[in-house]
């Protein structure tokens, strides 16, 4: 039996609410997966839960669904950001893919004196991180933000908020991770690592991490940071 797919939808849901497909999702359903009108469909919007539908009508460019019940609560990420350098396009796409997997509230790109990549386009990372929510299993979808200075958003931290800085010039055990509280947040430089004027200043304001006795690509990085954090945190306990 074919297994049902799962899609990110922006309407509300609830029993007997008809939903738009957009032409993308049509084009999904009728023309990748060759299903038709009766067919099921799981749904979740991020807000409401998970919920089963139908396929009411579907033509290649458009359709639309009809919700039948919740099969699942919403259950939100953990109160954690990511924040990382971009580096190259497909080692982005991985962070912002892994990060929606692992479970994160917010991803916020930062530029560090030594960022080193290609104009940032939102709206295609945003768009990553609802693929990664629909294939996991999940029915949240992180909030991708714009590029942004990271010394103006170290300048509004809020206090309340623990940063943990991994730092790839510290090598060892794995340390700093002691007696964490949320809500929390983590930062993943460049591939040229941080700037000596960066590292002074996230030493005051931030918990040096280490991530173990290797240095590891930001993209390894961001997902070992992630992983041992909600071990320790997070909802994998």
């Amino acid at each position: 039996m074919p297994s049902i797919p799962r899609l990110h939808v922006v309407h509300p849901l609830g029993k007997g609410q008809t939903v738009p497909l957009t032409p993308s999702q049509a084009h999904y359903l009728a023309g990748v997966l060759r299903r038709g009108e009766g067919d099921p469909v799981e749904i979740f919007n991020g807000h409401d839960g998970t919920w089963s539908a139908r396929i009411d009508t579907l033509g290649r460019k458009a359709g639309t669904l009809v919700a039948e019940s919740q099969i699942a609560p919403q259950r939100n990420a953990p109160d954690l950001w990511l924040l990382f350098a971009p580096i190259k396009k497909a080692r982005t796409d991985f962070i912002v893919e892994k990060a929606a997997e692992l479970g994160v509230a917010r991803i916020r790109p930062v530029r560090t004196a030594f960022t080193n990549s290609e104009r940032l386009r939102r709206d295609r990372l945003q768009a990553h991180a609802v693929e990664a929510a629909e294939q996991c299993g999940g029915n949240f979808v992180p909030e991708v933000d714009e590029i942004v200075p990271l010394d103006a958003l170290l300048d509004t931290w809020p206090t309340e908020r623990h940063l943990l800085f991994c730092d790839e010039a510290r090598s060892g055990a794995v340390t700093g991770l002691e007696g964490l509280s949320a809500p929390g947040a983590v930062l993943i430089g460049p591939e040229g690592g941080f700037a000596d004027a960066e590292r002074r200043r996230l030493e005051k304001i931030a918990r040096t991490v280490s991530l173990g006795p290797r240095i590891l690509r930001a993209d390894t990085a961001a997902v070992a940071a992630l992983t041992l954090w909600q071990q320790a945190m997070g909802d994998w306990r």
